[in-house]
């Protein structure tokens, strides 16, 4: 007797990320291969910008497990990794550039131990001098195979820092001065930093030329980065952490040839939130995500026919697993303009249909199951763009609650009325935002964010669809209907007819990821949602002084001038500490008097400990080096905090 037709107790979709996916088998199996994954595996592209969702860590854990038919090497660093590369500096670089030597170290370090494994497997020679170095300096340094992340790069941080790195198998005594040669003072100690790092990626790329690794021109060795949201936290030492990743990994290439590739997975919203110098430098190494609907379509025909264990064709899934058409569309259009068009929205909205068809003990979808799942999965999606964007917009919840039992269309002008009532509240919530919470520039927030679409032609623009963000005189815009079910917002009620458009062609999130034109603003303008700039000028003060603390901590200058210089630090927290805080009572005319104190304090500092000979001693440098930093960013200049890129 033939079974009867019940798909749904064997259907699976995936998990929600990447690393259970793969383990789950849909992801090794069913793997999507897009233009951002070609572009990465055929050497084109090396920094992938997507989204949270959006596939970014699928294509690395895909590369990292047999997707890529070189050698791999995956790096994710966690919270105590961050906080180890927050910490790291060095008296006479940016914060950018002394953040970039530590990821060259733990780049370097790994390309080490890879060369000498390629050695040992290949070996059809003797080994070379330059790998015997290597092993050499891999066990003076104590850098094994099983090393942690957090460890290596704390016993980086010590080694740059102290001058104590072992390079004499590269040329240099057992450590180099900070003048160049051993035993000298002279120079910074980034300058120092600089040319030891430099021997040990002169020291590895010799060891794969003499392998002929980079003349055979063999498959390179690939360093995979990802999981950055881990580590951000959106202030400066983030930036400065993000941007010497970005110049740490730009300089792979230039130090050991095609030797070795190294790729970043960055969300879009933490790239695109960068601003420095050299940020025209990686436009021809950067692939947006994007996805069609076909693709959509696509991911979720190959899942069901993994987990079914056979071919389904399109017309089975959406004509037979699924209903033909849920209120009147045809039910993959249906799904994913209730998405942001990315394959963790579709997989998990897929999962709820089927799982709510399971609980009713139906063998296929029915369409009250997929209208029961788009309740559920909008409530999740509301949420998680909060927490998405929780970093540079900790206000979205109670806007969010403005849009709660209205209409999906929105008027500006409605909305500014509403947002009035709110605004004194929020004021005092987010005080240090203050500034720039206008109603305004909330619009612009949740159309960058993808919540808000904006009426232009015949169709609702969303964010993506467009490089132009909301224009001043746009009156029309509209909740993106992911989100309707989770607000009530089930019809444009509160508009007129002359404000509500017919026959929509709702134009998807495909390229959703670009959100740049807002939040580069936030960057480069006080337009955007960063603490007003008070505030900010004076959290980098303190971060000044917080660093002026770690230099003097590890200093070996006498201890007279040693306590003198902790003296005077612990005087200009206090003055800081006696501030009021923002919201109550703190002005930017109290900040900027105390910022040019400070200032004039650390240069007075760094003259009595010239007066003592003490001119080459990294402390005194660097007083002089955070000095410079503070009156610039009390001039109005934009940089990255941490010192001068001076070496004197």
């Amino acid at each position: 007797m033939e079974q009867p037709y019940q798909p749904v107790k064997k259907l699976f979709f995936g998990r929600d990320d990447a690393e259970s996916d793969f383990a789950d088998g849909l992801l090794r199996d069913g793997f999507q291969s897009t233009h951002a994954s070609e572009a990465v595996l055929t050497g084109r592209k090396s920094l992938v910008v997507g989204r949270k969702g959006s596939g970014k860590s699928a294509i690395c854990a895909h590369l990292a497990s047999g997707g890529y038919p070189g050698r791999t090497a995956l790096i994710t660093p966690d919270d105590a990794a961050g906080d180890e590369i927050r910490r790291f500096e060095l008296q006479g670089l940016t914060a950018d550039t002394a953040k970039s030597l530590i990821w060259r170290y733990v780049f370097a370090v790994h390309a080490a131990q890879y060369v000498i494994e390629h050695a040992d497997t290949h070996k059809k020679w003797r080994t070379p001098a330059s790998v015997r170095a290597l092993k050499d300096f891999l066990q003076a340094n104590n850098e094994g195979d099983d090393v942690r992340l957090t460890d290596r790069l704390r016993r980086g941080t010590r080694l740059l820092q102290s001058a104590t790195l072992s390079v004499k198998m590269f040329g240099f005594e057992a450590t180099v001065g900070a003048g160049g040669e051993p035993g000298t003072n002279g120079g910074s100690e980034g300058a120092q930093a600089t040319r030891q790092l430099g021997a040990i990626e002169a020291g590895v790329r010799t060891a794969f030329e003499d392998l002929g690794c980079v003349a055979a021109r063999e498959k390179p060795f690939l360093i995979l980065v990802d999981q950055l949201e881990q580590v951000w936290q959106g202030d400066s030492d983030s930036h400065a952490l993000v941007t010497g990743l970005l110049l740490g990994a730009k300089q792979v290439l230039a130090a050991y040839g095609h030797a070795v590739r190294c790729v970043l997975f960055v969300r879009a919203d933490i790239y695109d939130a960068l601003n420095f110098a050299d940020g025209d430098k990686f436009r021809s190494d950067e692939v947006r995500i994007t996805w069609s609907p076909a693709a959509l379509r696509a991911l979720a025909r190959a899942r069901a026919s993994l987990s079914l264990e056979r071919p389904v064709s399109e017309n089975e899934l959406w004509d037979g697993v699924f209903p033909r058409r849920v209120a009147g569309e045809w039910t993959p259009d249906y799904l994913i303009r209730r998405t942001l068009t990315r394959p963790r929205d579709i997989i998990q909205f897929l999962t709820l249909c089927r799982d709510a068809a399971d609980r009713s003990g139906r063998p296929t979808i029915q369409e009250d199951d997929v209208l029961e799942a788009a309740e559920q999965f909008s409530r999740w999606k509301l949420d998680d763009l909060a927490k998405e964007y929780n970093v540079g917009f900790p206000f979205l919840r109670p806007v969010f609650a403005q849009f709660e039992n209205t209409g999906y269309a929105v008027g500006r002008s409605d909305f500014t009325t509403q947002f009035d009532v709110i605004r004194e509240a929020l004021h005092e919530r987010y005080s240090s935002y203050a500034e720039q919470l206008t109603a305004t520039s909330v619009i612009d927030a949740l159309y960058a964010i993808g919540f808000l679409g904006v009426c232009r032609g015949n169709g609702v623009v969303y964010a993506g669809d467009s490089q132009w963000p909301v224009q001043p005189y746009e009156e029309n815009l509209r909740i993106h209907p992911c989100f309707r079910p989770a607000l009530g917002c089930r019809n444009p009620a509160g508009a007129d007819d002359s404000t509500v458009h017919t026959g929509h062609v709702y134009q998807t999130m495909a390229g959703a990821q670009n959100h740049s034109a807002f939040l580069r603003s936030v960057s480069t303008t006080d337009a955007g949602f960063q603490a007003d700039r008070h505030v900010r000028l004076l959290e980098e003060t303190a971060l000044a002084l917080s660093r002026l603390q770690r230099q003097l901590a590890r200093s070996d200058m006498p201890d007279e001038p040693h306590a003198q210089v902790h003296e005077d630090i612990n005087l200009l927290n206090e003055q800081i500490d006696a501030l009021p805080l923002p919201g109550s009572g703190l002005t930017p005319d109290m900040v900027e008097d105390l910022i040019g104190d400070v200032a004039e304090r650390l240069v007075r500092s760094h003259a009595r400990l010239n007066d003592l000979g003490l001119r080459d001693e990294p402390v005194t440098r660097r007083l002089a080096d955070e000095a410079r930093a503070l009156r610039r960013a009390l001039g109005g200049a934009v940089g990255s905090g941490g010192g001068s890129d001076s070496s004197g």
